[in-house]
């Protein structure tokens, strides 16, 4: 172990197969970026504006927001750095840190979904108790809940990924910090690590996956027994945005972690559509299907002066 931490940094080689692509990707990936902060942003306004969204639904998707704001950050600037024609390198403790906040955030992210859905279903199959249910109390405490389990979870993939030594080389073969790239790196046999953070990966996304089938197979038990088809129409509408961003959440997830043969082109093309891509789209779905953040929406843009001034 005298060699361990022998590289102080390492190299990101970048998306793989896209030599000679700087220029081009360094606009698409800064349009993506861009129009993610601005998109989360404005949705925060409208949300922090309006007395009328200040339910447990908009301060869950406050909170998504939020994390859907530093999510990508943890490797786009990095990453629009290099494009630049700027270095390649990160420190071990950049690196590191990476890892780490992409895990926390991915985390945290997951058991948002999962407390998003526990919160459809008391909205619409115990309707008459959901502000007794939903409480500011219980909200706070499922909020900061996520937040410290996904703490857990990424201090645990951290520390498995970077005890390990790191001695030879340094070039880290995608265009961030991730651990199935960094276990090839590690100058020690890493297959049992390599099962054990692809359980704890694998687990904790599918816990929470099966809890929000739970959820929506009572809503929709729920909603079937809605007599009235307007009835059933507004309570499907308010749940089909959240099952859209979790179907956008979970597919990279599954594909990027979960098959037996991971293929570097592929992985990093999925990665990028869930760093970027996702996190771009959330407040367009969001948005598009609810009147209530369209309503506020306007009035935010009509403030900042983006839009006239309706007759």
């Amino acid at each position: 172990m005298s060699n361990a931490s022998v590289v102080s940094e390492f190299i990101l080689l970048g998306i793989p197969h896209t030599e000679d692509l700087e220029t081009e990707l360094f606009v698409l990936f800064l349009f993506f970026y861009i129009f993610t902060l601005v998109g989360n942003l404005l949705i925060l306004l409208a949300i922090v504006s309006s007395t009328q969204l200040h339910t447990p639904m908009y301060f869950f998707l406050c909170k998504l927001s939020v994390f859907d704001i530093f999510f990508p950050s943890v490797s786009s600037p990095k990453m629009l750095f290099y494009l630049s024609g700027h270095s390649r390198a990160i420190s071990y403790a950049g690196c590191a840190s990476q890892l780490f906040f992409y895990h926390f955030l991915g985390c945290t992210e997951c058991f948002l979904y999962t407390v998003m859905a526990y919160d459809r279903f008391v909205a619409i199959c115990h309707p008459l108790r959901y502000k007794v249910i939903m409480s500011h109390r219980v909200c706070a405490i499922l909020a900061m809940g996520t937040s410290f389990f996904g703490c857990i979870q990424a201090t645990f993939l951290t520390t498995l990924t970077f005890q390990l030594p790191y001695c030879g080389p340094n070039e880290v073969d995608y265009f961030f910090c991730d651990i199935p790239v960094m276990l090839k790196l590690a100058c020690a046999d890493t297959s049992a690590l390599e099962m054990v953070g692809f359980i704890s990966v694998g687990l904790m996304p599918l816990s929470c996956f099966l809890l929000i089938c739970t959820s929506y197979s009572r809503i929709v038990y729920s909603v079937l027994q809605i007599r009235s088809a307007e009835g059933r129409r507004r309570a499907f509408s308010t749940c089909s945005a959240h099952l859209t961003a979790i179907l956008l959440f979970y597919m990279p997830v599954v594909l990027i972690y979960l098959r037996p043969t991971p293929s570097p082109w592929l992985d990093a093309t999925v990665q990028v559509l869930n760093n970027l891509v996702t996190p771009m789209l959330n407040p367009l779905i969001y948005s598009l299907r609810n009147k209530e953040v369209k309503s506020s929406l306007r009035k935010v843009l009509h403030q900042l002066g983006c839009l006239p001034e309706q007759s």
